[in-house]
């Protein structure tokens, strides 16, 4: 099953349920080289699903001393494919290693973001 790394509002009860129809369990990890930014959401249907309008967003340094906090989740494909299709388009998915060496699914920002 695929893994998919959140720092953000994906890791709320509420999202996960809207999105999965359930909670994920999931354990905590840190990824490397990125910082979190912030964008402003638009998405009625995000807005209404997060309650939140700023979302954070992951931004590429290259520096391992740039670290973010988060929790990796176990998700089915039709998840990840769920999970996408309630990421705007600011956000691109990428395959990421984490700190504890775990392959996963990240959400990052965009090139025009």
């Amino acid at each position: 099953m695929p893994l998919l790394f959140s720092y953000g509002t994906l890791q709320q009860k509420e999202v996960q349920i809207a999105n999965f129809g359930r909670e994920l369990a999931g354990s905590k990890d840190v990824l490397q080289c990125y910082v979190v930014g912030e964008i402003t959401i638009t998405d009625e249907r995000v807005l209404r699903e997060s309650g939140k309008s700023i979302h954070p967003i992951l931004r590429f340094t290259g520096s391992r001393q740039d670290e973010i906090e988060g929790t990796v989740f176990e998700v089915t494909d039709a998840e990840l494919a769920q999970a996408d299709d309630y990421e705007v388009v600011d956000y691109v998915r990428i395959a990421a290693k984490l700190k504890s060496g775990k392959e996963t699914w990240i959400y990052a920002a965009a090139e025009k973001a």
